[in-house]
This record gives C-alpha cells, sequence and structure tokens, in this order.
C-alpha cells in the first residue's frame, strides 16, 4: 500500500527522526503500519531526512518517492468499516454476504467479497472492538489534556462586580497522574495553547505524545482513522516535537487517566473553591497552585507512594529538555490567494510569491510576524507584522518580473539618484543635481535622472563621467546633451589647450597703466 499524501510522508519522517515507534506513527496519522515502513524502508534507500523533505514540492516527492509510478492508480473505495459493524449489532438477522452486496451496488469497481471481509476482519482485529484492555502507561511518554466539563463562577469583576464563570483546563501524565490545571475566562484556542506551553514549563519537560479529547480547538473534523489537527495546536507540536494522537471517538479508555484526573480534581480541587470569590485569573491561578501542592503529596489508594514521588521518581527523569524558547500562541487563518497576490490579515496586505494565485493558503500571525504555508505545509512568505503605517507590505522578489521593474522605479527619490550619480563620480553628481534643482518639483526629473545613470550601464561609469564633465563645461547639464554627446563619441575628442599668451615686451611707447592715474 502507497502512501500518497506528501504531507502524511513528511509527517511519517518528522516522527521517525523523533524517535516514534511505526505503531505511533500510524496512528497518529491515520494509516497502515505497513505503509509507515514502506516509507521509511524508501527514504532510507535514497538518504531522505525531514530537513530534505520538507523543501521539496509535492510533485518532487512523489516522484523521488516512487519513481516507477505512472500517473495515478484507480484505488478501490474503502467500506465504511464503523457503519458495517454498527449495522451488524442493530440488525442480529444481517450479514456481511448481504452489506457487500449493498456496498458492491454502490460501488461496481469496489472491493470483491473476500476483500471485503478481510478487511473487515483485520479492522474489528486492531479497532479492539467489544474489548477491554488495561493499559501500562510508560513513565514521562504521555501527557493526557482536557477541559473540565464544569465551570464555576469564581472571579469578580472589581468595577463592575460582574461574575465570570471560570473555566479549567486539565493536564495530567501518564504514570504518575500528575496533574496540572489553569483557569481562563473561555475555551478559545488561544487559551488552550497557552495552557499547553504553561504546562510543560510546570512540569520543566517535554512528553513523546500528547493526547487530546476530540475538542475544536484540538481536531478540527474527528475521524475514526484519519482526524485533522488544528493547524495552530499542529505548529506547536513542532514547535516542542510532540507527536499529537487524539483520543478515539468513544473509546473512554483511552483517555482514562485524566478522565480519573478529572473526577478527583472535581471532588478535591473544585470543591475547596466552590464557595471563594477571586478579583483576577491570576490571583485564582495562584490558589489552584496552592491547592495542587497539597494534593499531589496525598497517598494513592490503590499503590504506594504519591503523586508527587512518583513524578520525581519516574516521569520527571523520562521527559525531553524543554524548547529553547517558548511557543507563541499564533492565529491560523485560512485564505485564497488573489490576482494581487497579497492576503489579508487584521486590515494589512501581505505579498506571497505570485506563483500562489488562486490557491488556498494558511496565515499563521504572531504579536511579531506573519508567516504563509502552502497546502503542503510549507512556508512560502514571510513578514514582520504591521500595525500601523501603509497597509501594503511587498516583497519585490515575489512579483512577476514587469511588476518588479515598476516598483524599483517607483522606489527612487531625489536622495538615491544623487547617491547613484555619487557612486560614478564628482561630475556626474553634479549634472543629476542641476536636473533635480531645474524643476519646481522634484518628481517631475525622476524619469530624465534614470535615463541618464542608465547609461552607464550602456557605455562604463567612466565614458559617463566624462559626458558629465563636458556637458558641465558647456554649462548645459541636460539628459540630451549627454546622450549625444555620448552616442557621437564625443567624450573620446580630448579638450583643446590654447596657448599661453605671451607677456608684453617692455617699450618706450608703451604707457602702461600707471600712466592713466
Amino acid at each position: 500500500m502507497r502512501c500518497e499524501e506528501p504531507v502524511k510522508i513528511l509527517e511519517i519522517l518528522r516522527l521517525t527522526e523523533n524517535g516514534h515507534s511505526q505503531r505511533e506513527i500510524s496512528t497518529s496519522i491515520g494509516c497502515a503500519r505497513s505503509t509507515v515502513g514502506e516509507v521509511q524502508r524508501r527514504c532510507r534507500e535514497i538518504g531522505l531526512c525531514y530537513e530534505k523533505a520538507s523543501v521539496m514540492t509535492s510533485e518532487a516527492l512523489q516522484k523521488l518517492l516512487y519513481p516507477a509510478s505512472a500517473g495515478k492508480k484507480y484505488i478501490k473505495p474503502e467500506p465504511d468499516y464503523d457503519y458495517i459493524y454498527k449495522e451488524l449489532q442493530k440488525h442480529p438477522n444481517l450479514n456481511l454476504r448481504f452489506l457487500w452486496e449493498e456496498y458492491k451496488a454502490q460501488n461496481p469497481n469496489g472491493l470483491e467479497y473476500s476483500q471485503f471481509c478481510e478487511r473487515y476482519n483485520r479492522w474489528k482485529g486492531y479497532s479492539g472492538k467489544n474489548l477491554t484492555m488495561h493499559q501500562e502507561r510508560e513513565a514521562g511518554k504521555e501527557l493526557f489534556v482536557d477541559w473540565m466539563g464544569v465551570t464555576l463562577p469564581l472571579i469578580i469583576d472589581p468595577s463592575t462586580g460582574e461574575i465570570c464563570d471560570a473555566h479549567f483546563f486539565v493536564c495530567t501524565l501518564g504514570n504518575s497522574g500528575y496533574p496540572y490545571v489553569e483557569a481562563f475566562p473561555d475555551e478559545k484556542l488561544d487559551k488552550w495553547l497557552l495552557a499547553h506551553t504553561h504546562a510543560f514549563e510546570y512540569y520543566g519537560g517535554v512528553p513523546r505524545i500528547v493526547v487530546p479529547d476530540n475538542c475544536k480547538t484540538a481536531v478540527t473534523k474527528p475521524q475514526h482513522y484519519d482526524p485533522v489537527i488544528n493547524p495552530a495546536y499542529w505548529e506547536l507540536a513542532k514547535h516542542y516535537n510532540v507527536a499529537v494522537i487524539p483520543a478515539r471517538i468513544r473509546e473512554p479508555q483511552d483517555k482514562a487517566p485524566v478522565e480519573e484526573g478529572v473526577r478527583w480534581l472535581e471532588t478535591w480541587l473544585l470543591g475547596w473553591l466552590r464557595n471563594q470569590q477571586f478579583f483576577s485569573f491570576g490571583e485564582l491561578n495562584s490558589a489552584i497552585r496552592y491547592r495542587l501542592s497539597e494534593l499531589v503529596r496525598r497517598p494513592y489508594q490503590k499503590r504506594p507512594g504519591t503523586r508527587l514521588s512518583v513524578f520525581n521518581e519516574l516521569d520527571r527523569p523520562k521527559l525531553r529538555p524543554l524548547a529553547l524558547s517558548p511557543f507563541e500562541t499564533a492565529d491560523m487563518k485560512l485564505r485564497t490567494v488573489p490576482d494581487n497576490y497579497h492576503v489579508e490579515y487584521d486590515g494589512f496586505y501581505y505579498s506571497v510569491p505570485y506563483t500562489s494565485y488562486r490557491q488556498k493558503v494558511t496565515i499563521r500571525a504572531t504579536s511579531t510576524s506573519i508567516e504563509v504555508f502552502d497546502s503542503n505545509r510549507i512556508r512560502i512568505a514571510s513578514h514582520a507584522r504591521r500595525y500601523c503605517g501603509k497597509r501594503y507590505v511587498t516583497d519585490p522578489a515575489h512579483m512577476p518580473e514587469h511588476h518588479r521593474k515598476y516598483w524599483d522605479a517607483k522606489q527612487f527619490n531625489g536622495s538615491r539618484y544623487r547617491l547613484w550619480a555619487e557612486n560614478i563620480g564628482e561630475n556626474t553628481l553634479y549634472v543629476i543635481d542641476k536636473m533635480l534643482t531645474a524643476q519646481k518639483i522634484e518628481e517631475q526629473a525622476y524619469k530624465s535622472c534614470m535615463g541618464l545613470l542608465q547609461m552607464s550601464k550602456k557605455y562604463s561609469p567612466e565614458r559617463l563621467e566624462t559626458a558629465c564633465t563636458k556637458a558641465k563645461a558647456m554649462n548645459s547639464c541636460t539628459y540630451t546633451t549627454v546622450a549625444n554627446i555620448l552616442k557621437n563619441g564625443q567624450d573620446f575628442v580630448k579638450p583643446q589647450v590654447s596657448a599661453p599668451q605671451k607677456a608684453t615686451p617692455s617699450h618706450e611707447n608703451v604707457r602702461g597703466a600707471a600712466y592713466y592715474t
């Protein structure tokens, strides 16, 4: 089975280089382990790493990994195995043969009955239907994250007296169950990302895997096999080099640690907070930290030690180091590139390569920068974020050639023309200065100045300087004069030097100036 999607190939390479197993990778990206192994083998054979692959186009990456492929092959549509399973559960009188015939009627070129049955049984095997499995959590490997389902009216606005509800982000490490809790005014994406950053700092390290529920801040499209991770959440995962593996839909055993932690904290933390009042979320979160420091020292009921002792003994040593800088919360927006190849964010327009016209792109905006990514999540543009001034931010490299030439001409002013002329010679500077000051409005001379200075490329800077010397001597500092001198080769003609006049000889008939005084 081939991995046709370049994004999945890149993710396989990234997670492989971070030490994840084939099972973890296949679960994260939603494809078979055999596919993961096939991609890993092909990449090893050609020496392809994530860094090289991330800058390649989709076509180049596919051609490199699958050179023998000739066009797209027809892929038989997969049956909806979850639907088949549910139909068999709801209607005991049905069998696989009946459901295969329904599938075949809708997909005449679909799977034959033997393959249909084999793949369905394989799906049942790895989906673990009707089975309950105890999962031994590896130390420091998984962090389970979620929002508590309970909110409390704890915050009072000191200026208005209005009471605000507190929403609680909670996460627990898989082995120790060591918790982190933070209160926020809402459950929006920026709070979700900020809570993760604070949690990693609180633990003093980073796990290998983060397991969220299928909430909208984590997963934009919850699917059983191929959930679509929120783009901003995926950026956070890349920044900290963690794999995001959402819990399966309607599979509570996947997130048992956080569910147990939530129930425990709802009793011993929220119960303790329920009758208190605070005037800011900072004050509330300080109280939460204090209460957690007490709760993690309480002994387990069914195992020796405490959450704190097991965390220090097992989880903390296995955590990976934090990133050099904390993740900066980013806002992600989808845009279609218009005909002026500038995409809008917050009232300002930022350029992208003109070849991206009509394509879908993702804008990643932080407080300091604007980055634009194509559909393969490859960055195609980067700008400093603007809050005031000109609304259009343009990189000349993004322009087609004819636009760039016009743009370059528009960037010149009197100072730039004088600087250019000064680099050629003092007489060229003299002529350019005369041309600029001869006009009441300086801009009227810009085209003539550009034409004159461009002659340094056609002839040479030395010839232009000589021609300007002649024009200065003629007191005719114009574009036409200099152009005619160069065209006619007058700059090669050396000026004639007149012989010096002899002094008047002394004679008695020559009276001199003193005679008239």
